[in-house]
């Protein structure tokens, strides 16, 4: 697609944006730099880079949807299969650790069951357009 080439390099700006403000909540927040404060930056920050290593990595293949476009097998998918979700739910545990929002765990309760079936939808979606290359790849791979 075209335009798709264009709007890829926005959408990560945003989707950085976003990332970049919810760790602001962390960095910024009123009080003192308890052991889960720290904790949580430590593990929110690197997922962090990574999803967007793997964003980037994904380029023009990013959908909301499940598409096969092409099949991404180098950087970080050469090693894990869904490194978007997995980042992200790894940022997201960090977010809640450094918060302390104990009740707010509820959403990674509900967001881990949604990424493992969209992953799975995913998966249908590239093995029905690549065959055996996918299941090569599948293989090879964690997640």
């Amino acid at each position: 697609m075209p335009g798709n080439e264009r709007i890829t390099p926005l959408l990560i700006i945003l989707q950085f944006c976003a990332v970049a403000l919810l760790i602001s909540t962390v960095v910024f927040r009123p009080g003192g730099w308890s052991g889960a404060r720290w904790a949580g930056l430590s593990i929110a920050i690197p997922a962090a880079v990574l999803l967007f290593i793997a964003r980037w990595q994904l380029g023009g293949s990013f959908s909301v949807t499940p598409q096969a476009r092409r099949l991404v097998t180098h950087g970080v998918y050469s090693k894990i299969r869904n490194p978007i979700y997995l980042f992200s739910a790894l940022m997201l545990l960090g977010i809640l650790i450094a918060l302390q929002y104990r009740y707010a765990f509820v959403l990674l309760a509900v967001l881990i069951p949604v990424q493992i079936i969209r992953a799975h939808q995913e998966g249908k979606v590239l093995e029905a357009r690549f065959g055996d290359e996918y299941r090569k790849y599948r293989a090879g791979t964690w997640l």
